[in-house]
């Protein structure tokens, strides 16, 4: 794709320092222009790259010098930004979700293909020593066939640290759609594809208070679910059962355990790259600690768009997001209507990441 290769970001938030730590001096890459809704945001970020240029949108998508545009606006700009980089004959990287809703993300994927662009969507904290280590001890066979999965999300909601926490209630946002796509696709990389899910969902407070910053004690309206749980059926067999909650104090729950024939495994937390990964044998007498053997070493946001510039086929890719968001979207679907919904899409489960020292990927 060309060395250094150029990025346009569009968006300048919060998540942007996040990509910056990454990217911003990574040999392979050049981050070329930025724009945001926020001018004096955009000029910021801008001010603190080399080289890098504030400009519209419109003159960012057409610039012919940038080559994959990276995506961080809020999950209900996804789609149009998506649909408009790939119009300007670019590639494009996002943060989850691909889009708000699945007949848009499908579109963006079959657009992309159609136009031979490459499509890479976060999360990329799958591909840390943290799940990756986890996969790796699933495959060399250490639990024996795996069974089941549980996972869990659950806090009090974002509006308790967020100081703009609207859009996470609202058509788009919930704890499934904003933190459970770290959950399901690190499940998509333990245990593969999902072919059904069945799910359950409740609100049952119709308006949040903002509880930090300029706003504090400002309500806002719940317009989506805030307690969504359901079963994945994935392909090869195993169940996995997901909770993610804005209504939850605290839980001593591990985020995701493996149970198999003769193993169980606790995998740490899918929204960071790193962690212990720990592995109780059958007939054991405690949990041991797996020393990290696969993935990025010191990863951090913006690897799965440089994995996605340089192997074969992304790991963090457009397929993988598709067949996660609509897992998503069936499992609300499914606790909507009350019954089992069979999936439109499947993938391949990504292949695994090899111990990669930091020294190695940062080069």
């Amino acid at each position: 794709m060309g060395h250094p290769h150029r990025i346009g970001v569009v968006g300048a938030g919060w998540i942007s320092g996040a990509y910056l730590e990454t990217l911003r001096d990574h040999p392979g890459v050049t981050l070329a222009a930025v724009a945001d809704l926020d001018a004096s945001r955009a000029a910021s970020f801008a001010a603190g790259v080399a080289g890098c240029r504030a400009l519209p949108l419109e003159e960012l998508l057409s610039d012919p010098s940038i080559e994959t545009v990276l995506n961080l606006t809020v999950p209900a700009a996804h789609a149009a930004i998506a649909q408009a980089t790939i119009e300007n004959n670019k590639h494009l990287y996002g943060e989850k979700p691909l889009a708000a809703d699945l007949t848009a993300a499908r579109s963006v994927v079959e657009k992309a293909a159609a136009a031979g662009l490459t499509v890479g969507c976060a999360p990329d904290t799958v591909l840390g020593t943290g799940v990756q280590t986890a996969r790796a001890t699933i495959d060399a066979g250490l639990i024996g066939r795996p069974i089941s999965a549980v996972a869990v999300m659950a806090t009090p909601g974002h509006e308790r640290w967020h100081h703009n926490p609207d859009f996470y209630y609202q058509p788009g946002g919930g704890p499934l759609l904003d933190m459970g796509p770290y959950y399901v696709t690190a499940l998509v990389h333990l245990l593969g594809p999902v072919t059904a899910v069945t799910g359950a969902s409740s609100r049952r407070r119709t308006t949040r208070v903002i509880g930090i910053g300029a706003r504090t004690g400002e309500q806002i309206p719940v317009l989506v679910d805030t307690h969504v749980t359901g079963v994945l059926h994935h392909a090869g067999g195993a169940l996995s059962t997901i909770t993610t909650s804005f209504d939850a104090v605290r839980t001593t729950a591990a985020p995701i355990e493996v149970h198999g024939e003769t193993g169980s495994l606790s995998v740490p937390d899918p929204n960071v790259f790193s962690g212990d990964v720990g592995l109780f044998p059958l007939g054991g007498t405690e949990w041991q600690t797996v020393p990290p053997s696969a993935g990025y070493v010191d990863a951090g946001r913006g690897i799965g768009l440089l994995d996605m510039l340089t192997a074969p086929t992304p790991r963090a890719g457009g397929a993988v997001a598709l067949h996660v968001l609509d897992i998503m979207t069936s499992l609300l679907r499914a606790a909507d209507e009350g019954h089992r919904i069979d999936l439109t899409t499947t993938v391949e489960r990504p292949t695994p990441v090899p111990l990669t020292e930091a020294a190695t990927w940062r080069s």
